[in-house]
């Protein structure tokens, strides 16, 4: 195992290097303890904040981040932290109109306005009609326009960073590569199932909630003969289409529908094992078994050893944000010549 942790391009002496990330969460994150001195006395690595630092494991670069805390003790043992750039998507807040815009076209214009450098930006196809969005981080404007999107089409896409620069990718059906299973390489686990969270019928209503409501109700008809009646309500922007309307109710309850299946295990490092990524796990104690997608995970490298724990969800997870319509202005009355 070859692990290299680089500080503005020169190799730091890493004792332990934790390296972390989470779908809902804007960056990845990098933890490293080294002893940083020769002599006792002195530091032999003058560490600063907003300096690059970089994780390469078997030739490979894994991280590229910057330096945004650090601690060094008495004896010259010193731990560093820093993330990838696209910490900077929660470090600054905002309010924006954005009217028939794609959510693609907001990532970009807000990377370029506030100095993020991007690479690959997918197309997200669909124009919003309106965001208002108030005192948000550039992060949750960009959430919340993908979720907006995701419930109106079905496309998925996320927000990654890779050698430093922002990209935003689609996510596509995976194919599971990597088995994890007891005997083999879990070394812990532990398997959950609810349905806390499952609706079984979902509504939702636009349009002028007043004078001409527009409301669309749909149903899965199996699972309320198994679980009940438990209904999503949702309004939308008044300038949404019947269609649209229609067109969200019946993806909501596509993602709603869901037995939660949740499941946490710990077992030897494989870098490519990373959030979002699917693999297949097997268990016999617990009951884990089939495909699942890797909702977060810590890869700790110490002691010439690579471990991981990971937890994982049976869907496909991203992250998402509502969008709430701030409450339309009421219109005034016209005043007559009664009330002169």
């Amino acid at each position: 195992m070859t692990v290299q942790v680089l500080y503005e391009g020169t190799p730091l002496p890493a004792e332990s290097v934790t390296w972390s990330g989470d779908i809902t969460q804007a960056a990845r994150k990098l933890n490293v303890s080294f002893v940083n001195t020769v002599d006792g006395r002195t530091q032999a690595w003058r560490i600063e904040h907003g300096r690059e630092l970089r994780l390469n494991y078997e030739g490979r670069e894994l991280f590229r981040g910057v330096v945004f805390d650090f601690r060094i003790d008495h004896r010259g043992r010193m731990n560093v932290v820093a993330y990838d750039e696209n910490t900077y998507l929660t470090r600054s807040t905002d309010t924006r109109k954005f009217t028939k815009i794609k959510a693609s076209q907001i990532v970009k214009q807000l990377c370029d306005e506030f100095g993020i450098s991007t690479g690959e930006i997918a197309d997200t196809g669909y124009v919003i009609p309106k965001l208002i969005l108030r005192d948000k981080t550039l992060w949750e404007m960009m959430v919340i326009a993908l979720t907006y999107t995701q419930k109106q089409t079905g496309r998925r896409f996320f927000i990654t960073s890779r050698e430093g620069r922002l990209h935003l990718l689609e996510r596509k059906e995976q194919l599971v590569r990597w088995l994890l299973e007891n005997g083999r390489n879990i070394t812990g686990a532990a398997y959950s199932q609810s349905i806390e969270d499952m609706r079984t019928q979902v509504k939702v209503i636009g349009g002028d909630s007043e004078k001409k409501p527009i409301v669309a109700t749909v149903k899965d008809d199996a699972l309320i003969k198994r679980f009940g009646v438990t209904q999503h309500l949702e309004r939308v922007d008044s300038d949404m289409t019947r269609s649209q309307i229609e067109q969200r109710a019946k993806q909501l309850l596509v993602e709603l529908g869901t037995i939660d299946d949740n499941a946490q295990v710990d077992a030897l490092g494989n870098a490519e094992v990373t959030a979002g990524t699917a693999i297949y796990a097997r268990e016999s104690m617990t009951g884990l078994i089939g495909g699942f997608y890797v909702t977060a995970d810590t890869h700790t490298f110490a002691n010439g050893n690579h471990m991981m724990s990971l937890t994982l969800s049976a869907t496909d997870q991203l992250p998402r944000m509502e969008y709430e319509p701030p409450p339309e202005p009421k219109k005034r009355k016209r005043r007559t010549s009664d009330d002169d």
